[in-house]
């Protein structure tokens, strides 16, 4: 139909044109409003919500104040148990959450089916040898009996620590899921007692030297001071307990969850603090994303491969 009426009028000339131009203008920065809303997850302003495990942890306020001075507005979510922070993130109640290894997380990925991905490295917490006997490890000797934690995760980190300690020899190498059966007996220094991660402490006196978890150590008094070897930050098999921060997959490339990150690793007075909360055990690194992407993938192997 050549006589077909538009359907929006032309504009007119006067003040009816003027108004036109204000309602366009005010439809596009509501649609550029919009479109930044969902850029963040849909929540409607810039606030980015983190899940975390110890919100009262001193050093999370100094990164919270951090983050506010790049323009930044933080807030902290605090769960009290690591099993929820992942569900959190996985459903959009979070945005990004910071309190797991790259173990925890591949374990997580593969039981919920879901996409969570590490965004950047935090802190590696070291898992430490002590010992009444010996002040270094070059002090044991050959048929010395360490204990080590019992639950699955803890006893292969265990294992890695003391092999890169040159103590034991794990065939094949080792990985984040092996077992006393993977001590290569003949070629290691010491044996290996399994004992309850709660009682590893008090087992002290009875041993040559445990591997004990951080947080039992400083409850028996043991401090870092104390410790006679543990996780080599630089050695591959510590990258599997290296923290990270988490995002879904679709999220991996926010440049406001990347300069979180960035935030995080570069001011001192939050790597300040996270050592000092940690007793002064905890190292702080950088790793690539790629490599820590990489080590989920691998991680995400084994845990399937092991069921």
């Amino acid at each position: 139909m050549t006589d077909a009426t538009p359907l929006i009028d032309a504009p007119k000339k006067g003040p009816g044109r003027l108004i036109a131009i204000i309602v366009v203008v005010v439809l596009v920065l509501a649609a550029v409003g919009i479109g930044f809303a969902v850029s963040r997850g849909g929540s409607g302003d810039e606030t980015v919500r983190i899940g975390v495990v110890g919100k009262s942890d001193p050093y999370w306020q100094t990164f919270v104040d951090a983050a506010a001075d790049e323009g930044i507005d933080v807030e902290l979510v605090d769960f009290g148990s690591y099993e929820q922070p992942n569900p959190a993130l996985t459903e959009g109640e979070v945005d990004l959450n910071q309190f797991q290894h790259i173990v925890y997380l591949a374990q997580y990925d593969v039981a919920a089916d879901a996409d969570l991905v590490p965004i950047g490295s935090t802190a590696i917490y070291p898992l430490p040898l002590y010992s009444e006997q010996y002040t270094d490890v070059s002090d044991f000797q050959k048929g010395d009996t360490i204990a080590v934690p019992d639950d699955a995760s803890n006893l292969a980190r265990s294992l890695l620590v003391l092999q890169s300690n040159g103590l034991i020899e794990l065939k094949g190498g080792g990985d984040a899921f092996s077992g006393i059966n993977d001590i290569d007996t003949e070629a290691s220094t010491v044996q290996v007692t399994p004992v309850a991660a709660d009682l590893a402490a008090t087992s002290l006196p009875d041993f040559d030297g445990a591997i004990i978890n951080n947080e039992y150590a400083t409850k028996a008094g043991l401090s870092s001071e104390d410790v006679i070897a543990q996780d080599d930050p630089n050695d591959p098999a510590a990258l599997p307990y290296v923290n990270v921060f988490a995002a879904r997959a679709a999220d991996e490339d926010d440049e406001t969850y990347k300069k979180l990150v960035e935030i995080y690793q570069d001011t001192q007075s939050v790597t300040d603090g996270v050592v000092e909360n940690s007793g002064g055990t905890a190292v702080t690194v950088k790793v690539p994303v790629a490599d820590l992407q990489s080590s989920l993938d691998d991680t995400r192997e084994l845990v399937e491969q092991n069921g």
